[in-house]
């Protein structure tokens, strides 16, 4: 099965962050890939960060689509794009974003997002009550730490997504802390470690996912 992340910003140091946290993730038999959109903003914070990495991220799915891969992943916490990449594409398409929260409601936990700046935060809240998601949400927090800052060594982005982990554990009475950035994805088993409580990623949430739907399509193919 072959799974492929859209990164529908154009920052390659962030797909390849993905990449590495899904093939750690993934079961044998899975082979992952990853692409970074080829034109639209360097990050994707906001609404109108999502509407300019659009037309990238559509044709990142188109030439998925012609290459034959068999599930998609938007690797964005936004779910960018989402429901234009599922009605252009031929095959499942996922989101990180909403991968991660249902992890999270799986394992039986109330969850808090951190994610970067504020500007995030409608789009994700908007995102939850689409998916029904939204009572499952203590509440949607941002660290106000820059995408980009996640890129870079030796900047306080790690400290201050901890800080706000803390307030969250601390206010919202819950039992799982979801990440909210694509970014994020390298920092998740340090977080568990370090607070003892689930930290989940939409990186490793949506590899797993990928692998149901995958087997459910072939099933259904066979009937």
């Amino acid at each position: 099965m072959r799974l492929r992340f859209i990164n529908p910003n154009t920052t390659v140091s962030m797909t390849d962050k993905v990449l590495a946290a899904a093939r750690d993730a993934a079961p044998a038999g899975v082979r992952v890939e990853a692409s970074t959109s080829r034109f639209g903003p360097a990050a994707i914070q906001g609404e109108a960060d999502g509407r300019a990495a659009l037309p990238g991220l559509l044709e990142a799915v188109a030439r998925a689509d012609a290459e034959g891969v068999d599930v998609l992943a938007i690797a964005c916490f936004d779910d960018t794009g989402i429901a234009q990449a599922r009605a252009a594409s031929a095959v499942p398409v996922l989101g990180i974003g909403q991968c991660a929260c249902l992890a999270s409601l799986a394992l039986g936990h109330r969850f808090s997002v951190v994610t970067t700046l504020a500007v995030s935060i409608p789009v994700i809240e908007r995102n939850l009550t689409r998916a029904g998601l939204a009572g499952g949400c203590a509440r949607v927090r941002a660290s106000e730490v820059p995408v980009l800052a996640l890129e870079r060594p030796g900047s306080e982005a790690e400290r201050r997504v901890a800080e706000e982990i803390e307030r969250a554990i601390a206010e919202d009475d819950i039992g799982a802390i979801v990440l909210g950035c694509a970014g994020m994805a390298d920092l998740a088993a340090r977080f568990e470690e370090r607070f003892g409580l689930p930290v989940l990623d939409g990186v490793v949430a949506a590899t797993r996912v990928a692998t149901l739907v995958a087997a459910r399509r072939r099933a259904d193919e066979r009937s």
